[in-house]
């Protein structure tokens, strides 16, 4: 057993992630919250991936998208977190060799790098120089990955159930 494995069954095995696990109403309540927090972070996002392609709120300043929508996108990752890390830790053991959990990690990751690249490279020059209709090459790539990399973490996050226990 690796080091890992062994600290998930260790987190499995504490007497909160057995008593959430067990719970008929808490868990449930918790991934509905995480759920929720998901949708939140996805539309956001989406909706701002969407408009730098120019594919809606044209004749909207990118900006102001922005500035109204990254709140809440944070909040959504906030909860997002929050309720990810019980749920991870009641279920540990059993993510630990799930593929679809596996997945899913590999494109919140790859969903976070995006971001940092995008807002390190064309996001400045974006909101200065194209503040109405279709964004340049380069910001649309970010964008379209974004939007695939977010419709992958939702896929694999429904996809944990279908594994689970394999």
């Amino acid at each position: 057993m690796t080091s890992l494995q062994s600290l998930c069954q260790v987190l499995y095995d504490t007497k909160a992630s057995t008593a959430l696990r067990e719970s008929e109403v808490v868990f449930p309540l918790i991934e509905t919250v995480h759920v929720l927090a998901i949708s939140l972070i996805a539309g956001t996002i989406l909706t701002v991936d969407l408009r730098v392609g120019g594919l809606i709120f044209r004749d909207q300043p990118l900006a102001r998208i922005t500035r109204t929508l990254l709140p809440y996108t944070w909040y959504g990752f906030a909860l997002m977190v929050i309720t990810g890390v019980p749920l991870f830790a009641a279920e540990a053991a059993k993510l630990y060799a799930n593929p679809a959990f596996r997945a899913k990690l590999l494109l919140l990751a790859l969903a976070g790098l995006n971001a940092l690249l995008f807002h390190r490279t064309v996001y400045r020059r974006l909101l200065e120089r194209h503040q109405y209709g279709t964004a340049p090459f380069m910001a649309q790539v970010f964008a379209a990955a974004s939007a695939v990399l977010w419709s992958g973490i939702i896929v694999a996050g429904r996809l944990i159930a279908v594994f689970h226990g394999h």
